[in-house]
């Protein structure tokens, strides 16, 4: 039987890949770069567990906000009935854009623009919407990197305001390969950019539908499952507070002080353990790096 931090270090990798489809291997080509440098601080916040986690709910309360991203994401896909292949998918894509290949990495999302390509329709309101809008395509890109930022910086380790706005600014190679050509560079630009969307953000039971099922599916490995209401509490509480208004997240989803606390450590200890496998060691391997390059 494998040893308990081998077993974890198992189930960890197992997130990354889908079953029944190629493995994806970010060790190769040998010395082909990513989207985004090792030394950059997108590939010191993806390499975490807890920020993607909490950054990646948090992210998805501001898409879903948005009624045309709303609409397209719950009618257009399998999260509600099986979510867990559905955010691995996510998951794995994020691993791809920031530690893949470049060419891993533009073949991978030239191939979620063409799925994009297919969904389209009719908010219930009658707003039409297409998943490759521009505007969407922004939105959701901003949401992203504000998600992952700001779990990173909460829950991790504080960042200078120079890396954070670093980090919006990595994001655009891949962002315009995505087709968002208008999203945030920076802090400001985020700041500003919420600011023109949030008269169209609304209220929809679908944002606590989507929690809930968050809450009730086996997300983590059995040894951290108990972790999983305090993450998930953890990315309302890092959502702006004028959003959480909007969308009715009130004081029953405040994350208590033990639990913030018991998260900066588990962050904290996540951010020096690399896991053999997993996306970020095989990169730093593949740029001929050592494998605890983003760990020391």
């Amino acid at each position: 039987m494998a040893d308990g931090p081998g077993r974890i270090a198992g189930l960890i990798q197992g997130l990354y890949q889908l079953e029944g489809a190629p493995r994806v291997d970010f060790r190769r080509p040998a010395g082909e770069p990513a989207l985004a440098a090792p030394d950059s601080v997108s590939w010191r916040v993806f390499k975490n567990p807890v920020a993607l986690f909490v950054g990646g709910v948090s992210a998805v309360i501001l898409e879903l906000a948005e009624p045309r991203v709303r609409t397209g994401v719950w009618e257009h896909s399998s999260f509600r009935t099986d979510p867990l292949p559905r955010l691995k998918r996510t998951g794995l894509a994020a691993m791809v854009t920031v530690y893949g290949a470049r060419s891993t990495a533009e073949a991978m999302i030239a191939g979620v623009r063409r799925m994009h390509d297919r969904v389209a329709g009719d908010t219930p309101a009658g707003a039409a919407y297409q998943a490759n809008d521009v505007e969407l395509l922004d939105w959701v890109q901003a949401t992203a990197s504000f998600g992952f930022l700001e779990a990173y910086h909460a829950y991790v380790r504080p960042l200078s305001a120079a890396d954070r706005d670093r980090f919006y600014a990595e994001a655009a190679p891949a962002a315009a390969l995505y087709g968002a050509l208008g999203a945030p560079a920076s802090v400001a630009g985020w700041e500003t950019h919420l600011a023109a969307m949030l008269p169209r953000l609304e209220r929809h039971g679908i944002v606590l539908e989507f929690l809930a099922l968050m809450r009730k599916t086996a997300i983590l490995p059995a040894p951290l499952r108990g972790l999983q209401g305090a993450l998930i509490r953890a990315a309302v509480a890092i959502t702006p507070a004028e959003v959480r208004a909007v969308v009715g997240l009130g004081a029953e989803w405040d994350l208590g002080p033990v639990e913030g606390r018991l998260l900066r450590l588990v962050g904290a200890a996540a951010d020096r353990l690399p896991i053999q496998g997993a996306p970020p060691v095989e990169a730093c391997l593949r740029m001929g790096l050592p494998g605890d390059y983003l760990y020391s």
